[in-house]
């Protein structure tokens, strides 16, 4: 490795550990509420999402670590008190879009500084991201094409599950 400074890079990977951080609180705040109000498809996707962007930060942080540098575990804004299923799809999918945005541009300044490792994350970073946006809206085209009956059907499937299984057992 030399004595080749990094020091843009960590900048960069800090940058998307921040990112990543408040993503995994958002979709955790959505995940608890999805999962209060019975949603529990569009709950178990904030979670495994979250679940996801946490690996995120963890490669992240292995990576800064290797160039040397120190992991900065700031979160880059406040979670967002939103309630509603459509503008938790809708916030989800821009924070998605923003990210895949940011780490295709780091990608690139990452390659320009002889880093060619922080460029493959980067990259690899965008697949995933991509596959988030995809996700959410997908979910987002079936609200308009279901409408609002669609949110209904995963309480009512709920509700099924949790009276056909009986009392609980202690």
């Amino acid at each position: 490795m030399g004595k080749k400074s990094f020091n843009k890079s960590i900048t960069l990977l800090n940058k998307a550990v921040a990112d990543e951080l408040l993503a995994i609180h958002q979709y955790m705040y959505f995940h608890f509420h999805c999962d209060d109000q019975g949603y529990d498809l569009l709950a178990n996707l904030f979670k495994k999402t979250a679940i996801q962007e946490m690996g995120h930060v963890e490669v992240l942080s292995e990576r800064i670590l290797f160039l040397k540098g120190d992991v900065e575990m700031k979160i880059i804004g406040q979670v967002k008190k939103i309630r509603d299923p459509k503008e938790m799809l809708k916030c989800a999918a821009g924070m998605e879009d923003e990210s895949a945005k940011d780490y295709n541009i780091w990608a690139n300044e990452c390659s320009a500084n002889a880093d060619s490792v922080s460029k493959k994350i980067f990259e690899d970073l965008v697949l995933d991201e991509e596959t988030h946006f995809d996700q959410f809206d997908t979910e987002m085209e079936n609200m308009v094409k279901f409408g609002e009956n669609y949110f209904a059907l995963q309480a009512i499937e709920r509700s099924k599950v949790i009276s056909s299984s009986g009392p609980a057992e202690k």
